[in-house]
This record gives structure tokens, C-alpha cells and sequence, in this order.
């Protein structure tokens, strides 16, 4: 009777650990029109449009995010002044955005429809915070670059409480990014369980089949600009509805509808 219940105990512990570990964060399935395949051979652009300070923490996630299925390559950003969105790539910014309570943002456009596909993103990280004692570090850079190119990938986060342990991806959020102070795991670089979750959002073979051309249904821009290029992200009120808040009751997910079967999404990462 005694082995009976402790196997049973353990099957419970088991059954709920196996729960937590194959949680799903992506972010309302969400995804680039492009297969495993499609990156090998035409890697998603990063714009670069950032400054030199920021160099190695863009580098550092392209090549962190590299370890996933989805490929990425960065790329110069074509002297995109106003980070405006630019079709079929992420366009990566870096500027004083003022004092609007926000560290970083990732949009995405997508379409409506059982496809919910990605067509262009941005990720803008905030100057007027990172030039302050608390955030200017490599550490803090790196975790937040690494947080907002995941989320443009389609991934969400995996906790949104900046105050309990580190789970060693920087899609959790944190208070300690390199995990020195509390002698945790270094949330700077994405886990398995990141990987895990692109291999389950794009290790597909039929990404392109079937799908209208450029400029048509599927959101893309004739233009090389990508659609929205006139609204200011800089402005939380420009962001929509929020749909979401995080562990602190912040709302940290919104959603516009821009028409025409588009929707602008943004998360967002707030100054503690």
C-alpha cells in the first residue's frame, strides 16, 4: 500500500511538472510565412538601424536565436531614420524615445484569417532609460534585445513576474538579467524550451503553398516600406487596446486594427 501511493505521488509530481515544461508561449500562433527550409536559404532579415552600443546585443541574439529552426541574418537597415517598418523583415531601432514608461517594444503586423501570419515587425529599444545607472549595462541590453527579437520570431514570454527566480531565458522576465545578484540563471540567451517552442511554430514543410503574392491579402507592401510606416510606436496611445497584463497588472500586450485584414500587435517591457 505504501509503494502504492508514493508511485502514485510521484506520478502526480511527475503529471504536473510534464505540464509546466510543455506550456505553450507562443504568441497567438503567430508566425513567418517561412518554413525551416525557407531560412536556410533566405535567412529573416534584422534590420540594423541601431547604434554601435548596441552592436553586441544584436549580434549576440541573432546568433542565439540562430540555434532555433527559424534562421535569421542581420542586415543593414537602409538608413531607416524613423524606424519605419519595412515588408517581410524586422527592423531593429534604437533612439531616445522619451520618458513614455516603456525599455522596449516588438510590433507585428499580421493578417487575420486561420493563417495569422507575420508580414513585417520592429523592435524598438529606449535610449532614455538605457542611458540611466539602473539599465545602462550590457547585461540589461542583451536581455532585452534577446526578449524583443524573440517575440518579433512569435514567441511570448514564458513568466511576467520580474520578482521570483530566473528560468534562464529572456523570454522571463527579470530583475537581475545575468543572474549575479541572487547567484540564479543568466536570462540573457533563450532555453530549450524556447527552442522547443520554434521547432513546434516553424518546423513545417508547406510554408508558402497556396498563399497570394506580395502586395495582395497576405499584408505585404508593394512599397518598400511596409504598411503603417505613419504611425508612432513611440506613443503607447498609438498601440491600440491592450488584451493583456503581466504578474505587476501592467498591461503589456496590445492590439490595433488597422482594416483591410491587418492587425498591429505590440508587447511591451516597462522601466520597473
Amino acid at each position: 500500500m505504501k509503494k502504492t501511493l508514493i508511485i502514485a505521488s510521484l506520478a502526480l509530481f511527475l503529471g504536473g511538472f510534464i505540464t509546466v515544461v510543455q506550456a505553450s508561449h507562443s504568441w497567438g500562433k503567430y508566425h513567418w510565412n517561412k518554413s525551416t527550409a525557407d531560412t536556410i536559404v533566405a535567412p529573416l532579415a534584422l534590420g540594423d538601424n541601431i547604434s554601435s552600443i548596441w552592436d553586441n546585443s544584436l549580434l549576440v541574439a541573432s546568433t542565439d536565436w540562430n540555434a532555433s529552426v527559424l534562421k535569421n541574418q542581420i542586415v543593414a537597415g537602409g538608413n531607416n531614420v524613423n524606424c519605419d517598418p519595412i515588408s517581410g523583415t524586422v527592423q531593429v531601432c534604437n533612439s531616445l524615445y522619451g520618458n513614455n514608461g516603456w525599455l522596449g517594444i516588438a510590433s507585428i503586423w499580421v493578417t487575420r484569417g486561420k493563417n495569422n501570419h507575420i508580414t513585417q515587425a520592429l523592435v524598438k529599444v529606449n535610449d532614455t532609460y538605457f542611458n540611466t545607472p539602473q539599465y545602462n549595462t550590457q547585461s540589461w541590453r542583451d536581455f532585452v534585445m534577446c526578449q524583443e527579437v524573440g517575440h518579433t520570431f512569435g514567441l511570448d514570454h514564458q513568466d511576467e513576474n520580474f520578482s521570483n527566480l530566473n528560468l534562464g531565458s529572456c523570454m522571463d522576465y527579470t530583475s537581475d538579467p545575468a543572474g549575479s545578484i541572487n547567484n540564479q540563471l543568466d536570462n540573457r540567451h533563450p532555453n530549450q524550451h524556447d527552442y522547443d517552442m520554434m521547432t513546434e511554430i516553424y518546423a513545417h514543410l508547406n510554408s508558402t503553398a497556396g498563399d497570394p503574392p506580395p502586395g495582395n491579402s497576405n499584408g505585404k507592401s508593394k512599397n518598400p516600406m511596409g504598411v503603417g510606416a505613419n504611425i508612432d510606436l513611440n506613443n503607447p496611445s498609438a498601440w491600440g487596446s491592450a488584451v493583456k497584463q503581466d504578474a505587476q497588472g501592467k498591461n503589456s500586450l496590445y492590439e490595433r486594427d488597422l482594416g483591410n485584414g491587418q492587425v498591429l500587435i505590440t508587447h511591451v517591457i516597462w522601466a520597473e
